[in-house]
């Protein structure tokens, strides 16, 4: 183990309760017990762009069995021109949708200032993965008294994923749920917008306690290799999926925020129907965990 991961009070280590690596610390959101025996699958659209289209999304999460929706009402984005979110009006829009399908709500919170208003309506908040290191943002979000997702940085080592973590759990919550969503690589640009890091799995769930699920969506960045993906997250021991969903009767030219992504309601179907025929297991070999001077 890594002086770093060494002196982590997330890791299990440091954490007597769980220095069993079989168990997990499981995370409650609206009810739902993430981090348990069965994988838990959080859908919804990439970004909040209307009422209407949230609310047939989330009825039809409803409907394939989810009870998590995914929705981004501030949307951080490469270039300053696309389309950056409906911010408080995604966060009322959600409220409303919540409200009605009685789904739990996990949105992204990018600002430290924005954490407050955000947590009035998230029933867990994300870190996105360019927001990873956003010590200010990680603190914040430590004290809302939301439960946390946080995504890895699509170029951040095992061991500063673990650290922004311990950022948060210094604020006194541990209620916090990684989730790797690929990392960049120049050898996967002609086929993948990243490549998913299932290599990672184990040996995170080995390092800490805290539950580990996989984003296939923001990965491959295309609908058509998102299943496959979900399943080879799922057997290589994750907690559940984060993943991206076409609204029922819109045409992707029509979406303003990665519409290549989203799965078809059809597709999400047979996710979530994988998924709930799995239990989680244990990947093997993740005990070693190298430091980053030991990797050269």
């Amino acid at each position: 183990m890594s002086l770093l991961l060494s002196e982590l009070t997330i890791c299990r280590s440091n954490w007597p309760d769980y220095r069993d690596p079989t168990t997990t610390r499981e995370v409650v959101v609206a009810g739902v017990s993430i981090g348990g025996a069965k994988p838990v699958v959080i859908a919804g659209p990439c970004a909040v762009e209307s009422y209407d289209q949230t609310l047939s999304t989330a009825r039809a999460v409803a409907r394939a069995g989810g009870r998590l929706l995914r929705g981004g009402a501030f949307k951080p984005r490469t270039s300053p021109y696309s389309f950056q979110g409906l911010g408080a009006e995604g966060l009322a829009i959600l409220r409303a949708v919540g409200e009605e399908t009685g789904l739990g709500i996990v949105t992204e919170v990018q600002d430290p200032r924005l954490v407050e208003q955000v947590a009035e309506t998230a029933d867990m908040l994300q870190i996105g993965s360019r927001s990873m290191q956003n010590f200010p943002l990680l603190v914040e979000a430590g004290r809302s008294g939301r439960p946390i997702l946080l995504k890895r940085g699509f170029s951040a080592t095992l061991d500063e994923w673990l650290c922004a973590a311990e950022y948060i759990a210094r604020e006194g919550c541990r209620d916090i749920v990684l989730c790797e969503r690929g990392v960049r690589r120049s050898v996967s640009w002609s086929h993948a917008r990243s490549e998913l890091d299932l290599d990672v799995i184990g040996p995170a769930r080995h390092a800490t306690p805290l539950p580990v699920i996989g984003d296939p969506s923001h990965a491959t960045g295309n609908w058509a290799e998102v299943e496959e993906a979900s399943r080879a997250v799922l057997v290589a021991g994750a907690h559940g999926l984060l993943v991206e969903v076409l609204p029922p009767d819109m045409q992707r030219v029509d979406l303003q925020c990665d519409p290549m992504q989203g799965v078809s309601v059809e597709t999400l179907g047979r996710i979530m129907c994988f998924a709930s025929r799995r239990s989680v297991s244990l990947p093997t070999g993740g005990g070693a965990i190298l430091s980053e001077a030991d990797a050269w």
